[in-house]
């Protein structure tokens, strides 16, 4: 097998094992690459269909394009779409753009808090989840299987270990488990799989302009790059070349030192 197709069935092994091992469990979509290269693999592993709901946070400031294809796949795949938000903070103005917290605080609120608020409302004892080891720092520290407390709080330190293909699928009861499929992939397997697989990315990641998006996050916070990569070949040949962190337009991992860290501790993605 090629590099690719062995990342891909590792992946596929694991989608499988966490919905054989959990109860219900779910997919959070972020509407990202990353996670529509998940929502694919899922549909592979279970040909073609998604055998448990989506979970997409919408903080009330993502790009109208990420809401428009959102409920676009939704709709032409027949996905079972839950939508989290934590409405009392927008309708108190308790967000970043009104400038009443910091950005990290935002983050905390409007992602954090409203998706440990989904999760528990619908009873998911796992989510799968599209995040990289190579992506930011802290997920680097991440495990394929990594189980949560009460609190969906995640403790580096106690993770279990992940030697020679075993993994730990078993859990005590009450245990929340994240569970990270593609956390072996970089962000160029991920753009060399949607080449190959034709997997359908928002177009916020293509140049209008002379910029683009090279992560995807809020609007307020998201900042865009010097790009004329109009294509997904145009993106992986830029990616060849440049040396600029791929979050280095999130202007919340930059606010303050561990601030990112701080935020997964307590639940975030």
């Amino acid at each position: 097998m090629d590099a690719l197709t062995q990342l891909e069935q590792l992946s596929l092994y694991l989608i499988r094992e966490a919905a054989h091992h959990f109860r219900r469990p779910a997919l959070l979509w972020s509407i990202g690459k990353d996670s529509c290269a998940l929502l694919h693999l899922v549909r592979k592993a279970f040909l073609g269909r998604v055998p448990f709901p989506l979970v997409h946070v919408d903080t009330g400031f993502k790009p109208p394009e990420m809401i428009e294809f959102r409920d676009r796949l939704a709709r032409e795949w027949g996905l079972e779409l839950i939508v989290g938000q934590n409405t009392a903070a927008l309708a108190a103005g308790e967000t970043f753009p009104s400038g009443r917290c910091s950005r990290v605080e935002c983050c905390g609120r409007l992602k954090t808090d409203a998706l440990k608020a989904t999760l528990a409302a619908h009873h998911f004892d796992a989510a799968l989840v599209g995040i990289r080891r190579d992506e930011e720092g802290t997920r680097s520290k991440e495990r394929f299987f990594s189980p949560r407390g009460p609190g969906a709080e995640w403790n580096f330190r106690e993770q279990p270990p992940e030697f020679w293909g075993q993994f730990q699928t078993e859990f005590p009861p009450g245990t929340h488990v994240r569970v990270h499929p593609i956390l072996h992939w970089t962000e160029r397997d991920v753009w060399e799989y949607i080449r190959r697989e034709n997997i359908p990315v928002v177009d916020l990641y293509f140049s209008r302009d002379g910029r683009r998006n090279r992560s995807l996050g809020c609007w307020p916070c998201t900042g865009t790059v010097e790009s004329s990569a109009a294509t997904v070949d145009d993106v992986l040949a830029e990616l060849r070349e440049t040396r600029t962190a791929e979050r280095a337009g999130r202007a919340q991992d930059a606010e303050s030192e561990g601030a990112f860290e701080k935020l997964r501790a307590g639940g975030y993605m």
